[in-house]
């Protein structure tokens, strides 16, 4: 069995490639410091076929102010964390076979408010919205895909002045092995366009939208 991992080298990504690794997976690591920009859909061209896709990568504007924001922290976020999932659906649409499956990193920013960096919640938002809205047509090729949507992880992501903010607001950092243990439970569900949560203390918990209502 095959498999690739974006963002690799961060600390969830290094989680999801030990745990791939453990359950006998071999594992494409696709991270900027080895050279593979996400965001850069020439990249994606030279990707080949394999059973599982995790597209993790993502990053923080780390700024909590939109009046005061760069368009180049903007074009950042909104580069790797939607056209980086976009662009790589839209390949591995192209290269996989019957039965595989597309993880997608989103957050549980992509379920709720995050007031401390509002932009990073629009593309985790887009992430889920876009995987929810993709599985139908990627099903119809054999193709499932999910969204994990952990909340905040101990990783280099985030500081150490928000990790003590976090703290001091009681709430628990998730380790990154226990963002790979969602993956792997998105993975093993046979259903697709589903979104994981991953709460410190909890099992991986599939999320159920409420929809909304209909005409009348």
């Amino acid at each position: 069995m095959t498999a690739l991992v974006t963002g690799s080298a961060g600390g969830i990504g290094s989680a999801i490639v030990t745990k791939l690794r453990a359950e006998g997976f071999e594992v494409q690591e696709l991270d900027l410091v080895n050279g593979f920009d996400v965001s850069d859909p020439q990249a994606w061209e030279h990707i080949g076929s394999v059973d599982l896709a995790c597209l993790n990568a993502g990053v923080l504007t780390g700024e909590s102010e939109v009046a005061v924001m760069t368009d180049a922290q903007y074009r950042r976020a909104v580069g790797v964390n939607v056209d980086g999932v976009v662009f790589g659906v839209r390949r591995l649409d192209r290269v996989m076979p019957k039965g595989s499956t597309i993880v997608v990193t989103a957050s549980l920013a992509g379920l709720t408010g995050v007031p401390d960096d509002p932009i990073y919640g629009l593309t985790k938002h887009a992430v889920v919205g876009f995987v929810r809205s993709v599985a139908p047509q990627l099903a119809g090729r054999g193709i499932r895909i999910q969204a994990v949507c952990p909340g905040w992880a101990d990783t280099a992501l985030t500081t150490d002045e928000f990790k003590q903010e976090l703290g001091e607001r009681g709430f628990r950092l998730l380790q990154p092995w226990e963002v790979a243990e969602g993956v792997w439970v998105a993975y093993k569900s046979e259903g697709t366009g589903e979104a994981w949560v991953v709460q410190p203390g909890r099992e991986p918990l599939l999320y159920e939208f409420k929809g909304v209502p209909g005409p009348r």
